[in-house]
C-alpha cells in the first residue's frame, strides 16, 4: 500500500470520528462576529417589542350541562340525541361561531368602537405605495359590508375557548388593548351562547309542533286506507284464523306425511313377503310354501301342522304292532290325509290374505301420495296469500306506531314548550385584568438573542463547510495526500518593505522565520540521504503564494552549509533579480542560447552566501527555452560546479514550465498559501505533476498566521519557537 492509499484510508477513517473541539475551534473563529449579530437582532427585537401596545387577556368560565332539566326530551324528534363527547365538541364550535360573534358585535355597536379602529403602527401596503404611481393598483375605500365583515373577523381572532380536562367547564378567553374592555366582551360571549341555546330551543319547539301537526292528519288518512286494504284482502280472499288457515292446512299435511310413511313402511314389508310367494309359487306342491317365514309363523298353519304331527306320530306308533292292512293303520293313515289336506287348503288362504294385503297397502299408499302432493298445493296457495296478508297487516301496524308516536309527541310538545330551560351558566365571570398578556418582553428578547446565536453558529460551520482552502499541516496529510517538510509563518509587510520574507532569514536568523526554514531544510535533506537532492524545483499552484521568497529563503539556508546556485525560471515574471540589485544582466535566456558564458551569467552575492542566476531577457516563448536540450545541457553543466541547485519555476497551474523542469530536477517542493488557495486547484496542479511522474518531497505551507492557526485550527504552533528562544519579542 503506497503512502497516498494510506493516507485516503486514514483520512476516511478519521471522518467517521465526532471532534467536538474542532467544532467549537469553528465557533471560536467566528465568535464576534456571531455575538455581533446576536446583539443587532436582539436590539432590533427589543425596540420592535417596546414599541408595541400591550394586550390584556381577560377569561370567563362557563358550564355547559350535558342533561337538559326537561320534562320530555323533545330532541328525540330530530334524532339530537348523542353521545357527551360529540355534545360538547359542538358547542364549543358555536362558541366559536361567526353567528355569535356577529351577535356580540351588533349588541353592543362595535362596528364603530375605538377598540378596533385604532391606528396602526406599522401600515405597509404595497398596493397604496404602488397605487401612487400606478393608478390602477391604488385600493379603493373599504364598504360598509366589507368593513363588518373584517370586523367580525378581528372579533373572532381575539377569542379562545379551551375546555377544562374532564369536567363540563370551558374558558371563553377575549384579547383587546383595554383590560375592561376584554372583560366586558368574555362575559357578553358567554351570555350571548346562553341566549342563543335558549332561542334555538324554542324555534325547535316551533318547528316540531307544526311540522308535527302537519304529518299527524296525513298519518291518520294513511292508516285508514291500509286498515281498509287489509280488510278488503280477508273478504276477498275468504281468509278466516290469524294465519289465513294455513295453520289448519299445515296439521294435515303433517298427519297425511306421517300416514305415507306408514304405509310405505307397511308395503314394503308386505311386498317382501309377496315376492317370496312369487319365488315359490311355480312349484305344484303346496308344502313348498311352508318354508316362507309369514305362512310358517301364522298361528292357524302351525296349528294344522301339530294335527298333522300328531296324526303322523300316531302311524307311528301303530306301525309298529299292526301291519298296513290292518283297520287301525288304515284309520290312522286316513287321519294322517286329512290333516295334509287341512293344512293345504290353510297354507293356500295364507297365501290368497298375503296377495290381497300387498296390493291393499300398494293402494293406500298411492292414494295418500296423491293426497299430500294435494295438500301441498293447497299450502303453496295458502302460503302467498299469507305472505301478502303479512304486508298488509305490517303496513297497518307501522302506520298505526307511527301515529300513535307523533300523536304522543306533540301532545308532549305542547305540554312542555314552556319549560324549556338553559344547558349553561357563567360560573365565574370575568374580570379586569390587572397586567397586560403580551407582548412577553423579556422572554421575546431572550429568544431573540437565543434564536440570533443560533443562527449565528449555523452561518459560522456554513461558512466552515464552504470554504475549501488549505489552512493547516493537517488538512496537507489529509486533503492533498502529501508530506508536510514545514511552513513559513506570516510576516507583516509595509509600504518600504513590501516583501519582508526575501530577506528575513539573514536579516533575522534567530526568528521564527528563520527556524522554520531550517526546519524545512533539514527535512528536504533527510528526504534522500544516500542520493541527495542536487536540483530542488519550487513551484505552486498559483501566482502569490510566495513561492519565491519560499525559494529565497531555502537558498539562503542551503548556502549557509553547501556551494548553492539559485535560478530564476519564472521566465514570464521574474522577481530575484531586483531583490540581488543585479536588474538588466544576462541571465538564464542568454546562457541557454549562447550568447554568454556562464560567468558572465551568473552573479555571486557576498551578502547572501549564494550564486545566483537570473531569468535574464524574457524569450518570446519561455516554455519552448525551458524544454530545449540546450537548457537540458546547461543545467546538467551547472550541477559540475554546484552543490546544491534551487529554481524558481513558474506556477504549475498558470503555465506548464513546471512540468517541463519536472523530469530534469531531484525534487520539487509545492508552495501552498495557507487560508488562500482552494484544496480543488491545489490538488489539480498535484496531480498534473504525478502525471508528468514529477519527484514531489513535500509541501510547504506559506504566510500560516501562528496565533490563529493555533487558536482556531488546533495545529499548537504558538509558543512552539518560542520554547526555544526563536521568538520575535
Amino acid at each position: 500500500m503506497d503512502s497516498q492509499q494510506k493516507n485516503t484510508l486514514d483520512r476516511l477513517l478519521k471522518d467517521d470520528v465526532i471532534d467536538l473541539r474542532q467544532y467549537w475551534r469553528t465557533i471560536s473563529r467566528r465568535k464576534w462576529s456571531i455575538l455581533g449579530f446576536a446583539l443587532v437582532v436582539t436590539l432590533l427585537a427589543a425596540m420592535v417589542v417596546f414599541s408595541m401596545e400591550p394586550v390584556y387577556r381577560a377569561t370567563a368560565t362557563l358550564l355547559i350541562e350535558s342533561k337538559q332539566a326537561k320534562v320530555v326530551s323533545i330532541e328525540e324528534v330530530y334524532g339530537l340525541d348523542g353521545g357527551n363527547n360529540e355534545y360538547y365538541l359542538t358547542q364549543f364550535e358555536i362558541l366559536k361561531s361567526r353567528k355569535l360573534s356577529e351577535k356580540v358585535i351588533q349588541r353592543y355597536s362595535l362596528l364603530d368602537h375605538p377598540e378596533f379602529n385604532r391606528e396602526p403602527t406599522f401600515d405597509f401596503n404595497w398596493r397604496k405605495i404602488a397605487g401612487d404611481y400606478i393608478p390602477e393598483l391604488k385600493p379603493g375605500e373599504p364598504t360598509v359590508e366589507g368593513r363588518y365583515q373584517a370586523l367580525v373577523n378581528a372579533f373572532s381572532s381575539r377569542v379562545t375557548v379551551s375546555p377544562v380536562r374532564k369536567t363540563q367547564l370551558v374558558k371563553i378567553t377575549f384579547e383587546a388593548y383595554s383590560p375592561e374592555f376584554a372583560a366586558k366582551m368574555a362575559n357578553a360571549l358567554g351570555e350571548a351562547y346562553i341566549e342563543n341555546n335558549l332561542e334555538a330551543k324554542l324555534e325547535l319547539t316551533v318547528k316540531a309542533s307544526s311540522w308535527l301537526n302537519e304529518r299527524l292528519g296525513g298519518l291518520k288518512d294513511k292508516l285508514r286506507e291500509s286498515e281498509a286494504r287489509l280488510q278488503a284482502f280477508r273478504d276477498s280472499e275468504q281468509i278466516v284464523g290469524d294465519n289465513g288457515g294455513l295453520d289448519i292446512v299445515g296439521n294435515e299435511l303433517d298427519l297425511l306425511a306421517d300416514k305415507l310413511v306408514d304405509a310405505r313402511r307397511d308395503r314394503l314389508e308386505l311386498e317382501n313377503v309377496y315376492r317370496q310367494v312369487q319365488r315359490a309359487g311355480g312349484k305344484a306342491d303346496p308344502s313348498a310354501y311352508e318354508r316362507i317365514p309369514a305362512v310358517l309363523q301364522h298361528p292357524l298353519v302351525q296349528s294344522y301342522k301339530s294335527s298333522l304331527s300328531e296324526a303322523e306320530r300316531k302311524v307311528s306308533e301303530l306301525a309298529k304292532r299292526y301291519g298296513p292292512k290292518h283297520p287301525k293303520m288304515v284309520a290312522a293313515q286316513s287321519d294322517v290325509a286329512s290333516a295334509k289336506q287341512a293344512l293345504y287348503r290353510q297354507i293356500n288362504s295364507v297365501i290368497s290374505g298375503i296377495k290381497n294385503q300387498y296390493q291393499v297397502s300398494r293402494d293406500s299408499e298411492v292414494a295418500l301420495e296423491r293426497s299430500l302432493g294435494n295438500t301441498k298445493g293447497e299450502l303453496q296457495e295458502l302460503g302467498r296469500k299469507e305472505y301478502r296478508l303479512k304486508e298488509l297487516q305490517q303496513e297497518v301496524d307501522v302506520n298505526r306506531q307511527l301515529y300513535d308516536t307523533f300523536f304522543t309527541r306533540l301532545n308532549e310538545t305542547a305540554a312542555t314548550g314552556d319549560l324549556e330551560s338553559a344547558n349553561a351558566r357563567i360560573s365565574d365571570p370575568a374580570v379586569a385584568p390587572l397586567g397586560p398578556a403580551k407582548p412577553k418582553k423579556k422572554l421575546i428578547i431572550a429568544l431573540s438573542f437565543v434564536v440570533s446565536t443560533l443562527f449565528g453558529v449555523m452561518m459560522a460551520f456554513l461558512l466552515e463547510a464552504l470554504n475549501n482552502t488549505v489552512r493547516s499541516s493537517g488538512d496537507i496529510e489529509t486533503k492533498l495526500g502529501m508530506p508536510v517538510l514545514g511552513l513559513l509563518p506570516l510576516l507583516k509587510s509595509s509600504r518600504k518593505n513590501r516583501h519582508p520574507s526575501y530577506n528575513q532569514y539573514l536579516d533575522d536568523s534567530q526568528s521564527g522565520f528563520s527556524e522554520s526554514v531550517r526546519t524545512i531544510r533539514t527535512g528536504l535533506m533527510l528526504s534522500s540521504l544516500d542520493n541527495p537532492h542536487k536540483v530542488v524545483a519550487v513551484t505552486s499552484t498559483v501566482p502569490g503564494e510566495g513561492k519565491t521568497s519560499s525559494a529565497l529563503s531555502l537558498a539562503f539556508s542551503l548556502g549557509q552549509m553547501e556551494k548553492v546556485l539559485l535560478i530564476d525560471a519564472d521566465m514570464r515574471r521574474p522577481s530575484i533579480a531586483r531583490q540581488f540589485d543585479c536588474a538588466g544582466r544576462q541571465g538564464l535566456s542568454e546562457l541557454v542560447a549562447g550568447t554568454c558564458t556562464e560567468s558572465e551569467a551568473v552573479f555571486h552575492s557576498e551578502a547572501h552566501g549564494i550564486d545566483l542566476l537570473p531569468a535574464g531577457q524574457i524569450p518570446p516563448n519561455p516554455l519552448e527555452l525551458l524544454s530545449s536540450k540546450r537548457f537540458a545541457a546547461v543545467l546538467a553543466e551547472l550541477e559540475k560546479h554546484y552543490d546544491r541547485i534551487v529554481i524558481d519555476t513558474a506556477p504549475c497551474q498558470a503555465v506548464s514550465d513546471a512540468l517541463v523542469l519536472a523530469p530534469l530536477v531531484g525534487a520539487v517542493v509545492y508552495v501552498v498559501k495557507s487560508d488562500a488557495t482552494p484544496t480543488p486547484q491545489v490538488q489539480s496542479g498535484i496531480k498534473r505533476l504525478r502525471e508528468v511522474n514529477a519527484p514531489l518531497v513535500g509541501v510547504i505551507l506559506n504566510q500560516v498566521n501562528l496565533k490563529k492557526a493555533s487558536k482556531y485550527y488546533g495545529e499548537g504552533y504558538s509558543g512552539y519557537y518560542d520554547v526555544y528562544g526563536y521568538s520575535n519579542g
